[in-house]
């Protein structure tokens, strides 16, 4: 599992329309912690970031792993 970076985790809630603290709360996590994250402020543990990316993954987010175009796409419902 790749880690994910801020800009994917801003675009992936804007996507789904997640709050900060609702993304806190799914995830388990304060929402400082992703409102830090988000902007450039802190480098999470490897924990948080794989909490954050089960949540996003589970809601339809697919993570885009390049090195010259990472980003998020979301996958349309069946």
């Amino acid at each position: 599992m790749t880690d994910i970076n801020a800009a994917q985790c801003r675009g992936a809630r804007a996507m789904l329309q997640l709050g900060v603290r609702e993304l806190a709360r799914l995830a388990k996590l304060s929402p400082t912690t992703i409102t830090m994250f988000e902007r450039g402020r802190s480098t999470p543990t490897p924990e948080t970031l794989k909490a954050l990316r089960r949540v996003f993954e589970k809601k339809g987010i697919v993570f885009v792993i390049d090195t010259e175009a990472p980003g998020v796409l979301l996958k349309k419902k069946k």
